[in-house]
């Protein structure tokens, strides 16, 4: 139904269109009975697919990434299309407006979008009365950002305070210091600045009664010396983990035409063309670290064999956006299907015994039992 629906949708502008779906499922939350046909045909019980990491039980492990639910408003709601987690903002300390409009374009030859949307967002004073008054029925991760008129000095203090004022209304966080939507450059991607971020951070985390888990978010195009000297950083001062990535600047091997690209101008490609970026980022990562540190995959998983290939590159969990926009609201059930183990397999992990093998013909000896005993993967 959602693909006779989509062509219609796309005629719009991209932002109205986000911008009216915000509203219509904010107007539905409330009604229970909406939501309940709502999760009867999109959120299905995987047990197999449950992940439980930094003492946190995750449903599956598909999350909703950053840029859908900019403001905290409708984690519930996707809760009920069968996401695992969601990642709410970039919230920054203050609301701001972002760049001028038009900012978001579809690039449907792609299935990507082209975005310098500028974090836009409400403020974190906003979210966290969302937050308040809707109480989260679904883990939340607060994406955290810098304001775009903060100098250098300020930047340390932006994150600390959007890490204050959410702590105790969210389960994890997401420090992004990648900005290719925003069209400025990834300075704070440097170690050194990015230590006067996270130290503080870190710091403040320590003093905290509960200890909740921070990843920093990184763009796809970072340099491998520089992601290198981070994710020494993150290991040795006790980082949880990577989100990997963000939108990339690059525009190598879209469909879409350079006319196009050029009339469209400055800003980050989200989708499917960044799938094999973000694919070789989460394996590399994996890696450099021997798998010690988690990551969260995210970057235009279109289907069940990506997001497979994506966990089995090393990520713990995975994200998306761009694919749900494209595929509409049974994208992530269809995931989860994909994923899930065959049956053989589920009733063998129930404790169901296997089939005794057959032994050999009786004028052969009996293989000698030399079995080794093998190393954990």
């Amino acid at each position: 139904m959602y693909k006779l629906i989509r062509p219609i949708l796309f005629k719009f502008n991209p932002e109205f269109i986000h911008k009216m779906t915000m509203k219509v499922l904010h107007f539905l939350e409330p009604l229970s009975f909406l939501r309940g046909i709502n999760r009867f045909f999109f959120r299905k019980d995987h047990p197999a697919l449950e992940r439980e990491y930094f003492g946190l039980k995750f449903r599956n492990p598909i999350g909703l990434a950053a840029g859908m639910d900019k403001n905290g408003e409708v984690y519930n709601m996707m809760s009920d299309l069968g996401f695992g987690f969601v990642e709410i903002g970039s919230l920054t300390p203050k609301p701001q407006h972002g760049n001028p409009k038009p900012r978001l374009f579809r690039l449907t030859q792609d299935k990507a979008l082209l975005s310098r949307m500028g974090l836009n967002n409400k403020g974190v004073r906003h979210a966290i009365e969302n937050l308040r008054t809707r109480r989260p029925e679904i883990i939340v991760a607060a994406n955290i950002a810098r304001n775009s008129s903060s100098n250098e000095e300020q930047v340390p203090k932006d994150y600390d305070t959007a890490f204050s004022l959410l702590y105790d209304l969210v389960d994890m966080f997401v420090v992004n210091i990648s900005f290719p939507t925003a069209g400025r450059p990834t300075d704070l991607q440097d170690v050194s600045f990015l230590s006067e971020i996270m130290d503080g951070l870190l710091d403040r985390r320590a003093t905290m009664e509960e200890h909740k888990p921070v990843f920093i978010k990184l763009s796809p195009d970072i340099p491998d010396i520089q992601l290198d000297a981070i994710l020494d950083y993150a290991l040795r001062n006790g980082v949880e983990g990577i989100v990997a990535g963000n939108a990339t600047s690059s525009r190598e091997g879209l469909s879409t035409s350079e006319e196009r690209l050029n009339s469209l101008g400055k800003g980050g490609i989200c989708g499917a063309p960044l799938y094999e970026k973000s694919l070789r980022m989460v394996r590399y990562i994996h890696d450099k670290t021997r798998g010690k540190l988690p990551i969260i995959g995210c970057g235009g998983i279109s289907n069940a064999a990506q997001a497979r290939e994506m966990l089995d590159a090393g990520a713990s969990l995975i994200e998306v956006y761009t694919g749900f926009i494209y595929e509409g609201p049974g994208f992530v059930e269809r995931l989860l299907k994909g994923l899930d183990p065959p049956k053989e397999k589920k009733e063998k992990k129930k404790g169901k015994k296997s089939p005794e093998p057959a032994l050999p013909p009786a004028e052969e000896p009996l293989p000698q039992d030399n079995t080794a005993t093998q190393e954990n993967a």
